[in-house]
């Protein structure tokens, strides 16, 4: 097709999660049928928890904890509450009417990968908790009592159907790589904790 035959009839546009599930490795550098796809998706969420977005806090400063709850299923939880930066009862929306926006945008394509992901964000004594099928909210919006302080929680079971045959998250989760080559800030206070609910071993990365 030479420049001259190219028109608007040739471009095809693409909602956010049906370009996740058709491209992955643009989002987590690696196919739908590698075997690693879905460890990676993990890390991915583990390394954006440690370098969030400007807006909402340095890297390195984010204390985040982590459980891998099967082998296609963790949760995420950190100290940021950004769907509730404009105030309780007033939560900020981003994907498709989700609590999951452009500064979470990893956790939104591992979303779009998900068969079900619940996310809870709290802050000054108010909770919400947000079900999704997809990227897709599967239900309103409810309130919950939440623990002290501020904080995200990213629940998500990978959509088995998705994944390569017998995909898991790796159990060799010692030298997990959450900075990568192009990291340059300094140590700082943050951290995440790693718990494998499988076999009760835990891992502390800074």
């Amino acid at each position: 097709m030479t420049a001259e035959e190219y028109s608007a009839a040739d471009i095809e546009i693409i909602e956010f999660d049906a370009h996740v599930r058709r491209r992955p490795a643009m989002y987590f550098d690696l196919p739908r049928d590698h075997p690693g796809l879905a460890t990676r998706v993990l890390c991915r969420i583990l390394t954006h928890a440690l370098h969030p977005a400007p807006r909402l806090a340095p890297d390195h400063t984010s204390r985040v904890l982590a459980e891998i709850r099967g082998d296609l299923a963790f949760a995420v939880t950190d100290d940021l509450a950004d769907a509730l930066d404009d105030g309780p009862g007033r939560p900020r929306f981003g994907y498709y009417g989700t609590l999951l926006g452009p500064d979470r945008w990893t956790s939104g394509a591992a979303a779009a990968l998900g068969a079900r992901t619940v996310v809870e964000v709290w802050r000054d004594g108010h909770g919400v908790r947000q079900e999704l099928s997809g990227i897709r909210p599967a239900g309103e919006l409810r309130s919950f009592d939440p623990p002290a302080g501020a904080g995200t929680r990213v629940a998500l079971t990978l959509d088995p159907g998705y994944f390569a045959p017998r995909s898991a998250i790796t159990t060799d989760l010692a030298g997990l790589d959450l900075h990568g080559r192009y990291c340059e800030a300094p140590p700082g206070p943050g951290s995440v904790t790693l718990r494998d609910l499988r076999d009760g071993r835990e891992f502390r990365y800074r």
